[in-house]
């Protein structure tokens, strides 16, 4: 069978899953988000840079890389048509669409009955002054964004006064969330169908752990109610594999921080012996064969 990842250019996570699908059998390339393009009534109806799309057992989203209003909603429209057309498609476009906003994101682990930080999304900035007041210590971050980037975090009332304007000015949409107690680490655990196959703890000096920003990776044995919150936030945001940050308290308590839905597990990788990108290829592979016992995959 032939497979297709989509993704913004090639590296280390492509070639990993590109070698793990050719270890079970199959082809799989990498072609690029940015070139998608859907037909109606011209063959291929669905092509990304050239090859066509509709004969592909199933694909593999590794990242929808930033781009305009249009842009992002024509890619998440093509992700769709290829549902349509019965290509399975993993992370599901439903579930990108939840997960790349971290308001929606917020509302749905709420709505799970989810332990998650007291949070206030609006477009004034007057919404977010009552925000910082009510929090008294927050973090600010970018409505669709990862790796920490563009995260603020504010106590002073006139910082946090000058920053809402600034930002009101460039047209932002405020994400206001409360500052838990920070111990110094958080908690990445790697969902993969229904499991979790791997976790890391990240640690840090700065309340800002990622990875990209210089934090360390430790492997984490999942204490079994941070496992559950991992696979309930998942299962929410209806994800075939995700990443989900967890924060655990001094005092026993365990929130849920962000899930990610194209996250990458080069860190990860590195604190493991699962074969993070084996599990992936696996996941993707069953996903089309459970298409075609169904009748509904055009491969």
């Amino acid at each position: 069978m032939r497979f297709t990842i989509l993704s913004a250019g090639t590296g280390w996570h492509t070639e990993r899953l590109e070698a793990a699908f050719s270890r079970r059998g199959h082809t799989a390339r990498t072609l690029p988000v940015e070139a998608l393009a859907s037909r109606m009534g011209v063959l291929p109806r669905m092509s990304a840079g050239g090859p066509g799309l509709d004969g592909d057992a199933a694909v593999l989203v590794r990242i929808v890389p930033r781009g305009s209003l249009e842009q992002i909603v024509f890619r998440m429209d093509a992700l769709h048509r290829l549902e349509i057309l019965g290509i399975p498609v993993v992370n599901p476009p439903r579930g990108l669409e939840r997960a790349v906003d971290k308001s929606y994101t917020s509302a749905l682990l709420e709505q799970a009955g989810l332990p998650t930080p007291r949070t206030v999304a609006a477009e004034r900035a007057e919404d977010a002054l009552a925000a910082f007041e009510l929090f008294g210590d927050c973090v600010v971050k970018p409505l669709f964004g990862s790796n920490g980037n563009g995260l603020v975090r504010l106590s002073d009332p006139d910082l946090a006064h000058r920053a809402f304007r600034a930002l009101e000015f460039e047209r932002a949409v405020f994400y206001v969330q409360e500052m838990l107690p920070h111990p110094g680490y958080d908690v990445r655990a790697f969902v993969v169908g229904g499991r979790v196959i791997a976790a890391m703890t990240r640690h840090s000096p700065d309340w800002r752990t990622n990875l990209a920003r210089g934090g360390r990776a430790a492997q984490r044995d999942l204490a079994p109610l941070e496992e559950e919150f991992a696979l309930r936030a998942a299962e929410a945001l209806g994800l075939d594999y995700a990443g989900v940050d967890l924060m655990p308290l001094p005092d026993g308590r365990v929130f849920v921080i962000e899930v990610n839905g194209s996250p990458g597990w080069e860190g990860l990788q590195a604190t493991t012996a699962v074969d993070v990108a084996g599990e992936l290829a696996g996941l993707v592979i069953a996903r089309s064969r459970a298409a075609c016992r169904a009748g509904v995959n055009v491969a």
